[in-house]
């Protein structure tokens, strides 16, 4: 029995050392790519496994006189692992607003009504959120409305309104998933709690690549835009009031659409972990390359830089940066392999050399689509800039 025991705890002792080395390990390939997500924003589940685990082996250490190096070098490693996120949090916090008073300045919010602030989250991090989940109230939801069908494809949108009629300032949110996937029903979390905080979300389709090349999709994104130009005044939206949020892919065209086209008044721009230059990204993939860059490249485009020179040119957003642009919030993951952090500061300084508005916030455990985990550790503290962001943009004036 007292065997059996040893290696009963032994297996939950490197079970939680093998999840609590992906809060720091680097996805080499695809299927480990969960793991590199996720374990960094569920790490204060892991550190109260591994608190668990150190305080057992106290125990049986006294009642069984087990005593193991090994087993207590594998617990303390994991316990330091799982608590390197939540040890970096308030340094990065602080960067992150000083990246944004810096900006935006110290007096940003002082244009919001105090109702509005008092919706927003109070702290960058609510360890009760991240047990319980981020409460987000009733809105109102309408499915697969249709709004172009180009070459034979259906394309259709979901609209995230507030529980009350009104006329609301609107967000435009693209799904990501390197142009190949996804549907406007993904990263629903997000639209339902701004929807319940007083904006209309559009949760946009675009074909997918191979079968469809660039630049059917941000074709198909602009088609989205006038549809919603003829469709504000129905679905409560207030057009002088809009703002383009993206993921990966999606972020990348709502970039391009915001500072390439003018047909449409946005007013601010939220990426997360976009690519920014296209021709760069294949030249230079990142190590690890779990995604395999070049192939999502080929895929997207139908070629290689050579190839279609100008196509690279014409999707890449750094290439649109002029003044005059819509501020912009991008939020970076430092531990991200599909799109390295580098080149989102490398978009702001080239938005802000030109004079415009450009916070860059950068979180240094996260992997790329950190926010899949909505009430993680990452996604909690980019929602809490982002919602105030979008708040200084959208309802200063309100």
């Amino acid at each position: 029995m007292k065997i059996f025991g040893q290696g009963f705890f032994w297996l939950l002792i490197l079970t939680t050392l093998f999840l609590s080395s992906w809060v720091v390990l680097l996805a080499p390939i695809r299927p480990l790519l969960t793991l590199s997500v996720g374990a960094p924003e569920v790490s204060p589940s892991l550190l109260c496994l591994n608190g668990v685990l150190l305080i057992g082996y106290i125990i049986w250490y006294r009642r069984q006189r087990w005593k193991s190096t090994l087993a207590l070098f594998c617990i303390v490693l994991s316990l330091v692992m799982s608590s390197w996120p939540l040890l970096q949090f308030a340094r990065t916090q602080q960067q992150a607003e000083k990246s944004i008073t810096t900006v935006l300045g110290r007096d940003y919010l002082q244009n919001i009504s105090p109702a509005v602030r008092g919706q927003m989250r109070a702290q960058p991090l609510r360890i009760g959120d991240f047990w319980g989940g981020i409460p987000s109230p009733a809105v109102r939801i309408d499915r697969q409305i249709p709004f172009a069908k180009p070459a034979g494809v259906s394309l259709t949108m979901n609209i995230y309104r507030p529980a009350q009629v009104g006329k609301y300032p609107g967000i435009i949110s693209i799904y990501g998933g390197a142009w190949q996937h996804g549907n406007p029903d993904t990263n629903e979390d997000f639209n339902r709690y701004m929807a319940a905080r007083g904006y209309v979300v559009w949760a946009i389709d675009y074909r997918h690549a191979p079968t469809h090349r660039f630049p059917a999709h941000i074709e198909d994104v602009r088609s989205a835009f006038k549809y919603i130009q003829e469709q504000a005044a129905s679905q409560e939206t207030d057009l002088s009031r809009m703002a383009v949020f993206g993921r990966s892919a999606g972020a990348h065209l709502g970039m391009l659409a915001a500072y390439s086209w003018t047909g449409f008044p946005i007013k601010a721009v939220v990426d997360y972990y976009s690519p920014v230059d296209l021709t760069v990204g294949y030249y230079q993939p990142p190590f690890p390359d779990p995604i395999d860059s070049k192939a999502v490249l080929l895929a997207f485009f139908g070629g290689d830089p050579q190839q279609l020179r100008s196509l690279y040119r014409q999707g890449s957003p750094i290439n649109y940066v002029k003044p005059g642009l819509p501020p912009s919030l991008l939020v970076y993951g430092g531990k991200d392999r599909l799109v390295e952090s580098k080149y989102g500061k490398y978009l702001a300084d080239a938005l802000t050399a030109q004079g415009n508005k450009a916070v860059f916030i950068e979180i240094p455990w996260a992997d790329h689509a950190f926010d899949a985990v909505f009430s993680g550790v990452s996604n909690q503290l980019a929602l809490y800039y982002t919602e105030r962001f979008l708040a200084w943009a959208l309802l200063g004036s309100s």
